[in-house]
């Protein structure tokens, strides 16, 4: 009997490290990216897409990306359709979701016609919390790769409508699919965390902003490895790393001291997280998603939706 040529397409090194260390059969690719951050262009297989990328993340996180090893990684690609199926190896949370929706707009793109899995992991009997993929044991990791779920060209279809949303300055379209059934399990939570990163309409603060002000005011937090633990802990379905932690932190420098021998919010942290003031264009966190410029809209509560903070 033919052995099956599987292609799997991982979220990060860590679970390509796990799963090569279980042995899983098939070769791998290792996708590499942050899309939920930084500017985006609809192209993901181009020339232009990595200069965008590349200026993206040297000026915001002064990482130096290795285009040739970029480029050599996503060439494994080119012979996709030699193998019988592709697994994609991505989680519940917003980091993982917008990645997702990348790495099958790029497959599109490059007309590969393989069959395409997706094992995801989230919710585990026994487990209080979201668990990661490297966070399963091996038992567990193994269910979920036999319960991958073997996607559809309405889950293609979908993946391309939200790509093209992503890359527009409209993100209020991204509410239809909030409301609509689909088989993407977390997708749903991963669209509203998106929305609630645009500055509140009163506070100005996005929703993890607000909830790293109200850490320090409620917790006993005596470093910034610790604050990093809860940041970490406490941030629901947006899978952010130190890396965007500590981008926020020193933003948000102004809202906080060390008094006393712990973190404790300053009288302007104070105000801020009761929605007194405006702090949008205090913070000044210029980051763009995709298409748009996340201080060009501030998320209402009450209309449930972006709105233009000038008109």
């Amino acid at each position: 009997m033919k052995t099956k040529r599987i292609l799997h397409i991982t979220n990060g090194q860590v679970l390509t490290d796990y799963l090569q260390s279980l042995k899983y059969e098939g070769d791998t690719l290792t996708w590499q990216e942050m899309l939920c951050e930084g500017p985006t262009i609809a192209k993901i297989d181009s020339d232009e897409f990595l200069d965008v990328r590349k200026a993206f993340l040297k000026e915001y996180y002064d990482i130096e990306v290795n285009t040739a090893e970029v480029k050599s990684e996503i060439s494994k690609l080119d012979s996709a359709n030699d193998y019988d199926e592709i697994v994609l190896w991505f989680e519940y949370d917003l980091f993982c979701h917008i990645n997702l929706i990348g790495v099958m707009n790029l497959i599109h793109q490059k007309e590969i016609t393989t069959p395409l899995s997706l094992v995801c992991s989230g919710r585990v009997d026994g487990n209080d919390r979201l668990t990661a993929l490297p966070e399963l044991k091996e038992r567990q990791l193994h269910q979920h790769y036999k319960a991958r779920r073997l996607l559809t060209e309405d889950d293609m279809q979908l993946m391309i409508a939200l790509w093209r949303t992503y890359n527009s300055k409209d993100h209020n379209i991204f509410k239809m699919y909030i409301t609509e059934r689909t088989d993407f399990k977390y997708l749903s939570n991963c669209l509203k965390a998106h929305l609630k990163r645009f500055p509140d309409s009163v506070s100005g603060l996005s929703t993890l902003e607000t909830n790293i002000l109200k850490l320090i005011d409620e917790k006993r937090i005596v470093s910034e490895g610790q604050l990093l633990g809860y940041c970490l802990n406490h941030q629901g379905y947006y899978g952010f790393g130190d890396l965007q932690f500590k981008r926020m932190l020193k933003y948000l420098a102004s809202y906080f001291e060390m008094k006393d021998k712990s973190y404790q919010l300053t009288e302007h942290g104070k105000r801020a997280i009761t929605g007194i003031t405006n702090e949008a264009s205090i913070v000044k966190n210029t980051m763009i998603y995709g298409g748009v410029n996340r201080l060009d809209y501030h998320f209402d509560v009450a209309q449930n939706k972006l709105i233009n903070p000038k008109a």
